[in-house]
């Protein structure tokens, strides 16, 4: 079982019911994203916070949800000329700039709105971004142990199927 399967299971008390409950929420309920976008946001996230887990754990999970591995993997290594749509891209940039520099400014919302992003598409992203933003952490913190792709893969399943509950 992974380290953060053990840290959501075995100890909610310390972080698992409220973390579950939020995180689900964030890349499961209702939203004009799909969950392929959201996990593509938790995966861009990661990368921006260089935490290897959750880079290999959501970059697994969003190359399974769009059945496009290329792709994601070329958003993760050049968002900028990477193929996907400009509203996407600008909420990617948007969240990397908020991982970075810890706030937005006026100019980072205006951005992302121009680019056709709805103000509820935003908060949807910023969930997805807070998540992540604890989630990657507590990775780092704990150490948790980098997964073969084979298991990165089992465990994107897993998401796909039951969520983050």
């Amino acid at each position: 079982m992974p380290d953060a399967a053990k840290v959501v299971f075995y100890r909610p008390d310390f972080y698992g019911v409220r973390a579950k409950e939020f995180t689900h929420e964030a890349m499961r309920g209702p939203s004009a994203w799909s969950v392929a976008d959201r996990e593509l946001m938790a995966a861009y996230v990661s990368k921006v916070s260089a935490s290897a887990f959750c880079i290999g754990a959501h970059t697994a999970t969003a190359r399974r949800a769009y059945g496009n591995g290329p792709m994601v993997d070329a958003v993760l290594a050049d968002l900028e000329s990477a193929p996907i749509a400009e509203p996407l891209r600008a909420t990617l940039r948007m969240l990397g700039t908020l991982t970075t520099e810890g706030e937005l400014s006026r100019d980072d919302m205006r951005a992302v709105l121009a680019a056709g992003v709805s103000r509820e598409q935003i908060e949807d992203a910023l969930a997805v971004g807070a998540a992540f933003a604890v989630t990657d952490r507590l990775a780092d913190a704990f150490g948790f142990e980098v997964l073969s792709p084979e298991g990165f893969d089992a465990g994107a399943k897993y998401l796909l199927k039951r969520g983050y509950r």
